[in-house]
């Protein structure tokens, strides 16, 4: 039996994102699935439709995986989960830049996903606070914001396989020193 079109297409954007980032052209998503670009829209009518289906199993298994990480110690279950998120986030280039402003845009296609991880990661992140392992000023959106910033450093040029990794340690320590008073 064939592939679908609708599946098809997710492949094609697939290897599109992979080699152009997620402002890929969409022609050329629907190019390289043998469809046209009305095809494409028919299915997916907005570049973030597309890339929530793109994501939508990706950040599944993200909410899952926080599920799981309950059952080990708050902090290094908070590092990890945010780990995979930067490591999930570095996967297209752009990819940071669009959960962030889908995060900001009820609109978006993208936004429910977006929405129920950032609940997964709030419940470790809140976990972390109760058990005095991370700070209790920071909210669940300064978190992620600085991931998918370590996420976006690492996609840059020059960026060795060992960043990201270093930048989230750098991050993690500073999310445990306790807030300074001013002055």
């Amino acid at each position: 039996m064939p592939e679908s079109n609708r599946e098809l297409l997710l492949t094609a954007a697939r290897e599109a994102f992979a080699a152009e980032g997620t402002l890929a052209s969409l022609r050329d998503v629907a190019r390289r699935a043998g469809v046209g670009i009305g095809t494409l829209y028919r299915h997916f009518p907005t570049r973030e439709a597309l890339l929530e289906a793109v994501l939508d199993r990706r950040f599944a298994e993200l909410r899952e995986r926080a599920e799981e990480l309950l059952g080990a110690p708050p902090q290094e279950a908070l590092l990890t989960w945010l780990t995979e998120v930067a490591a999930g986030a570095r996967t297209y280039l752009g990819l940071p830049q669009s959960i962030m402003a889908a995060l900001a845009d009820e609109g978006s296609a993208l936004h429910a996903s977006c929405m129920t991880m950032r609940a997964a990661g709030e419940t470790l992140l809140t976990r972390a606070q109760r058990a005095g392992a991370v700070r209790g000023d920071l909210t669940i959106f300064e978190v992620i914001s600085l991931v998918l910033g370590v996420a976006w450093a690492a996609q840059q040029p020059g960026g060795t396989e060992d960043l990201l990794p270093r930048l989230l340690s750098t991050a993690m320590h500073g999310m445990t020193t306790p807030a300074r008073s001013p002055g």
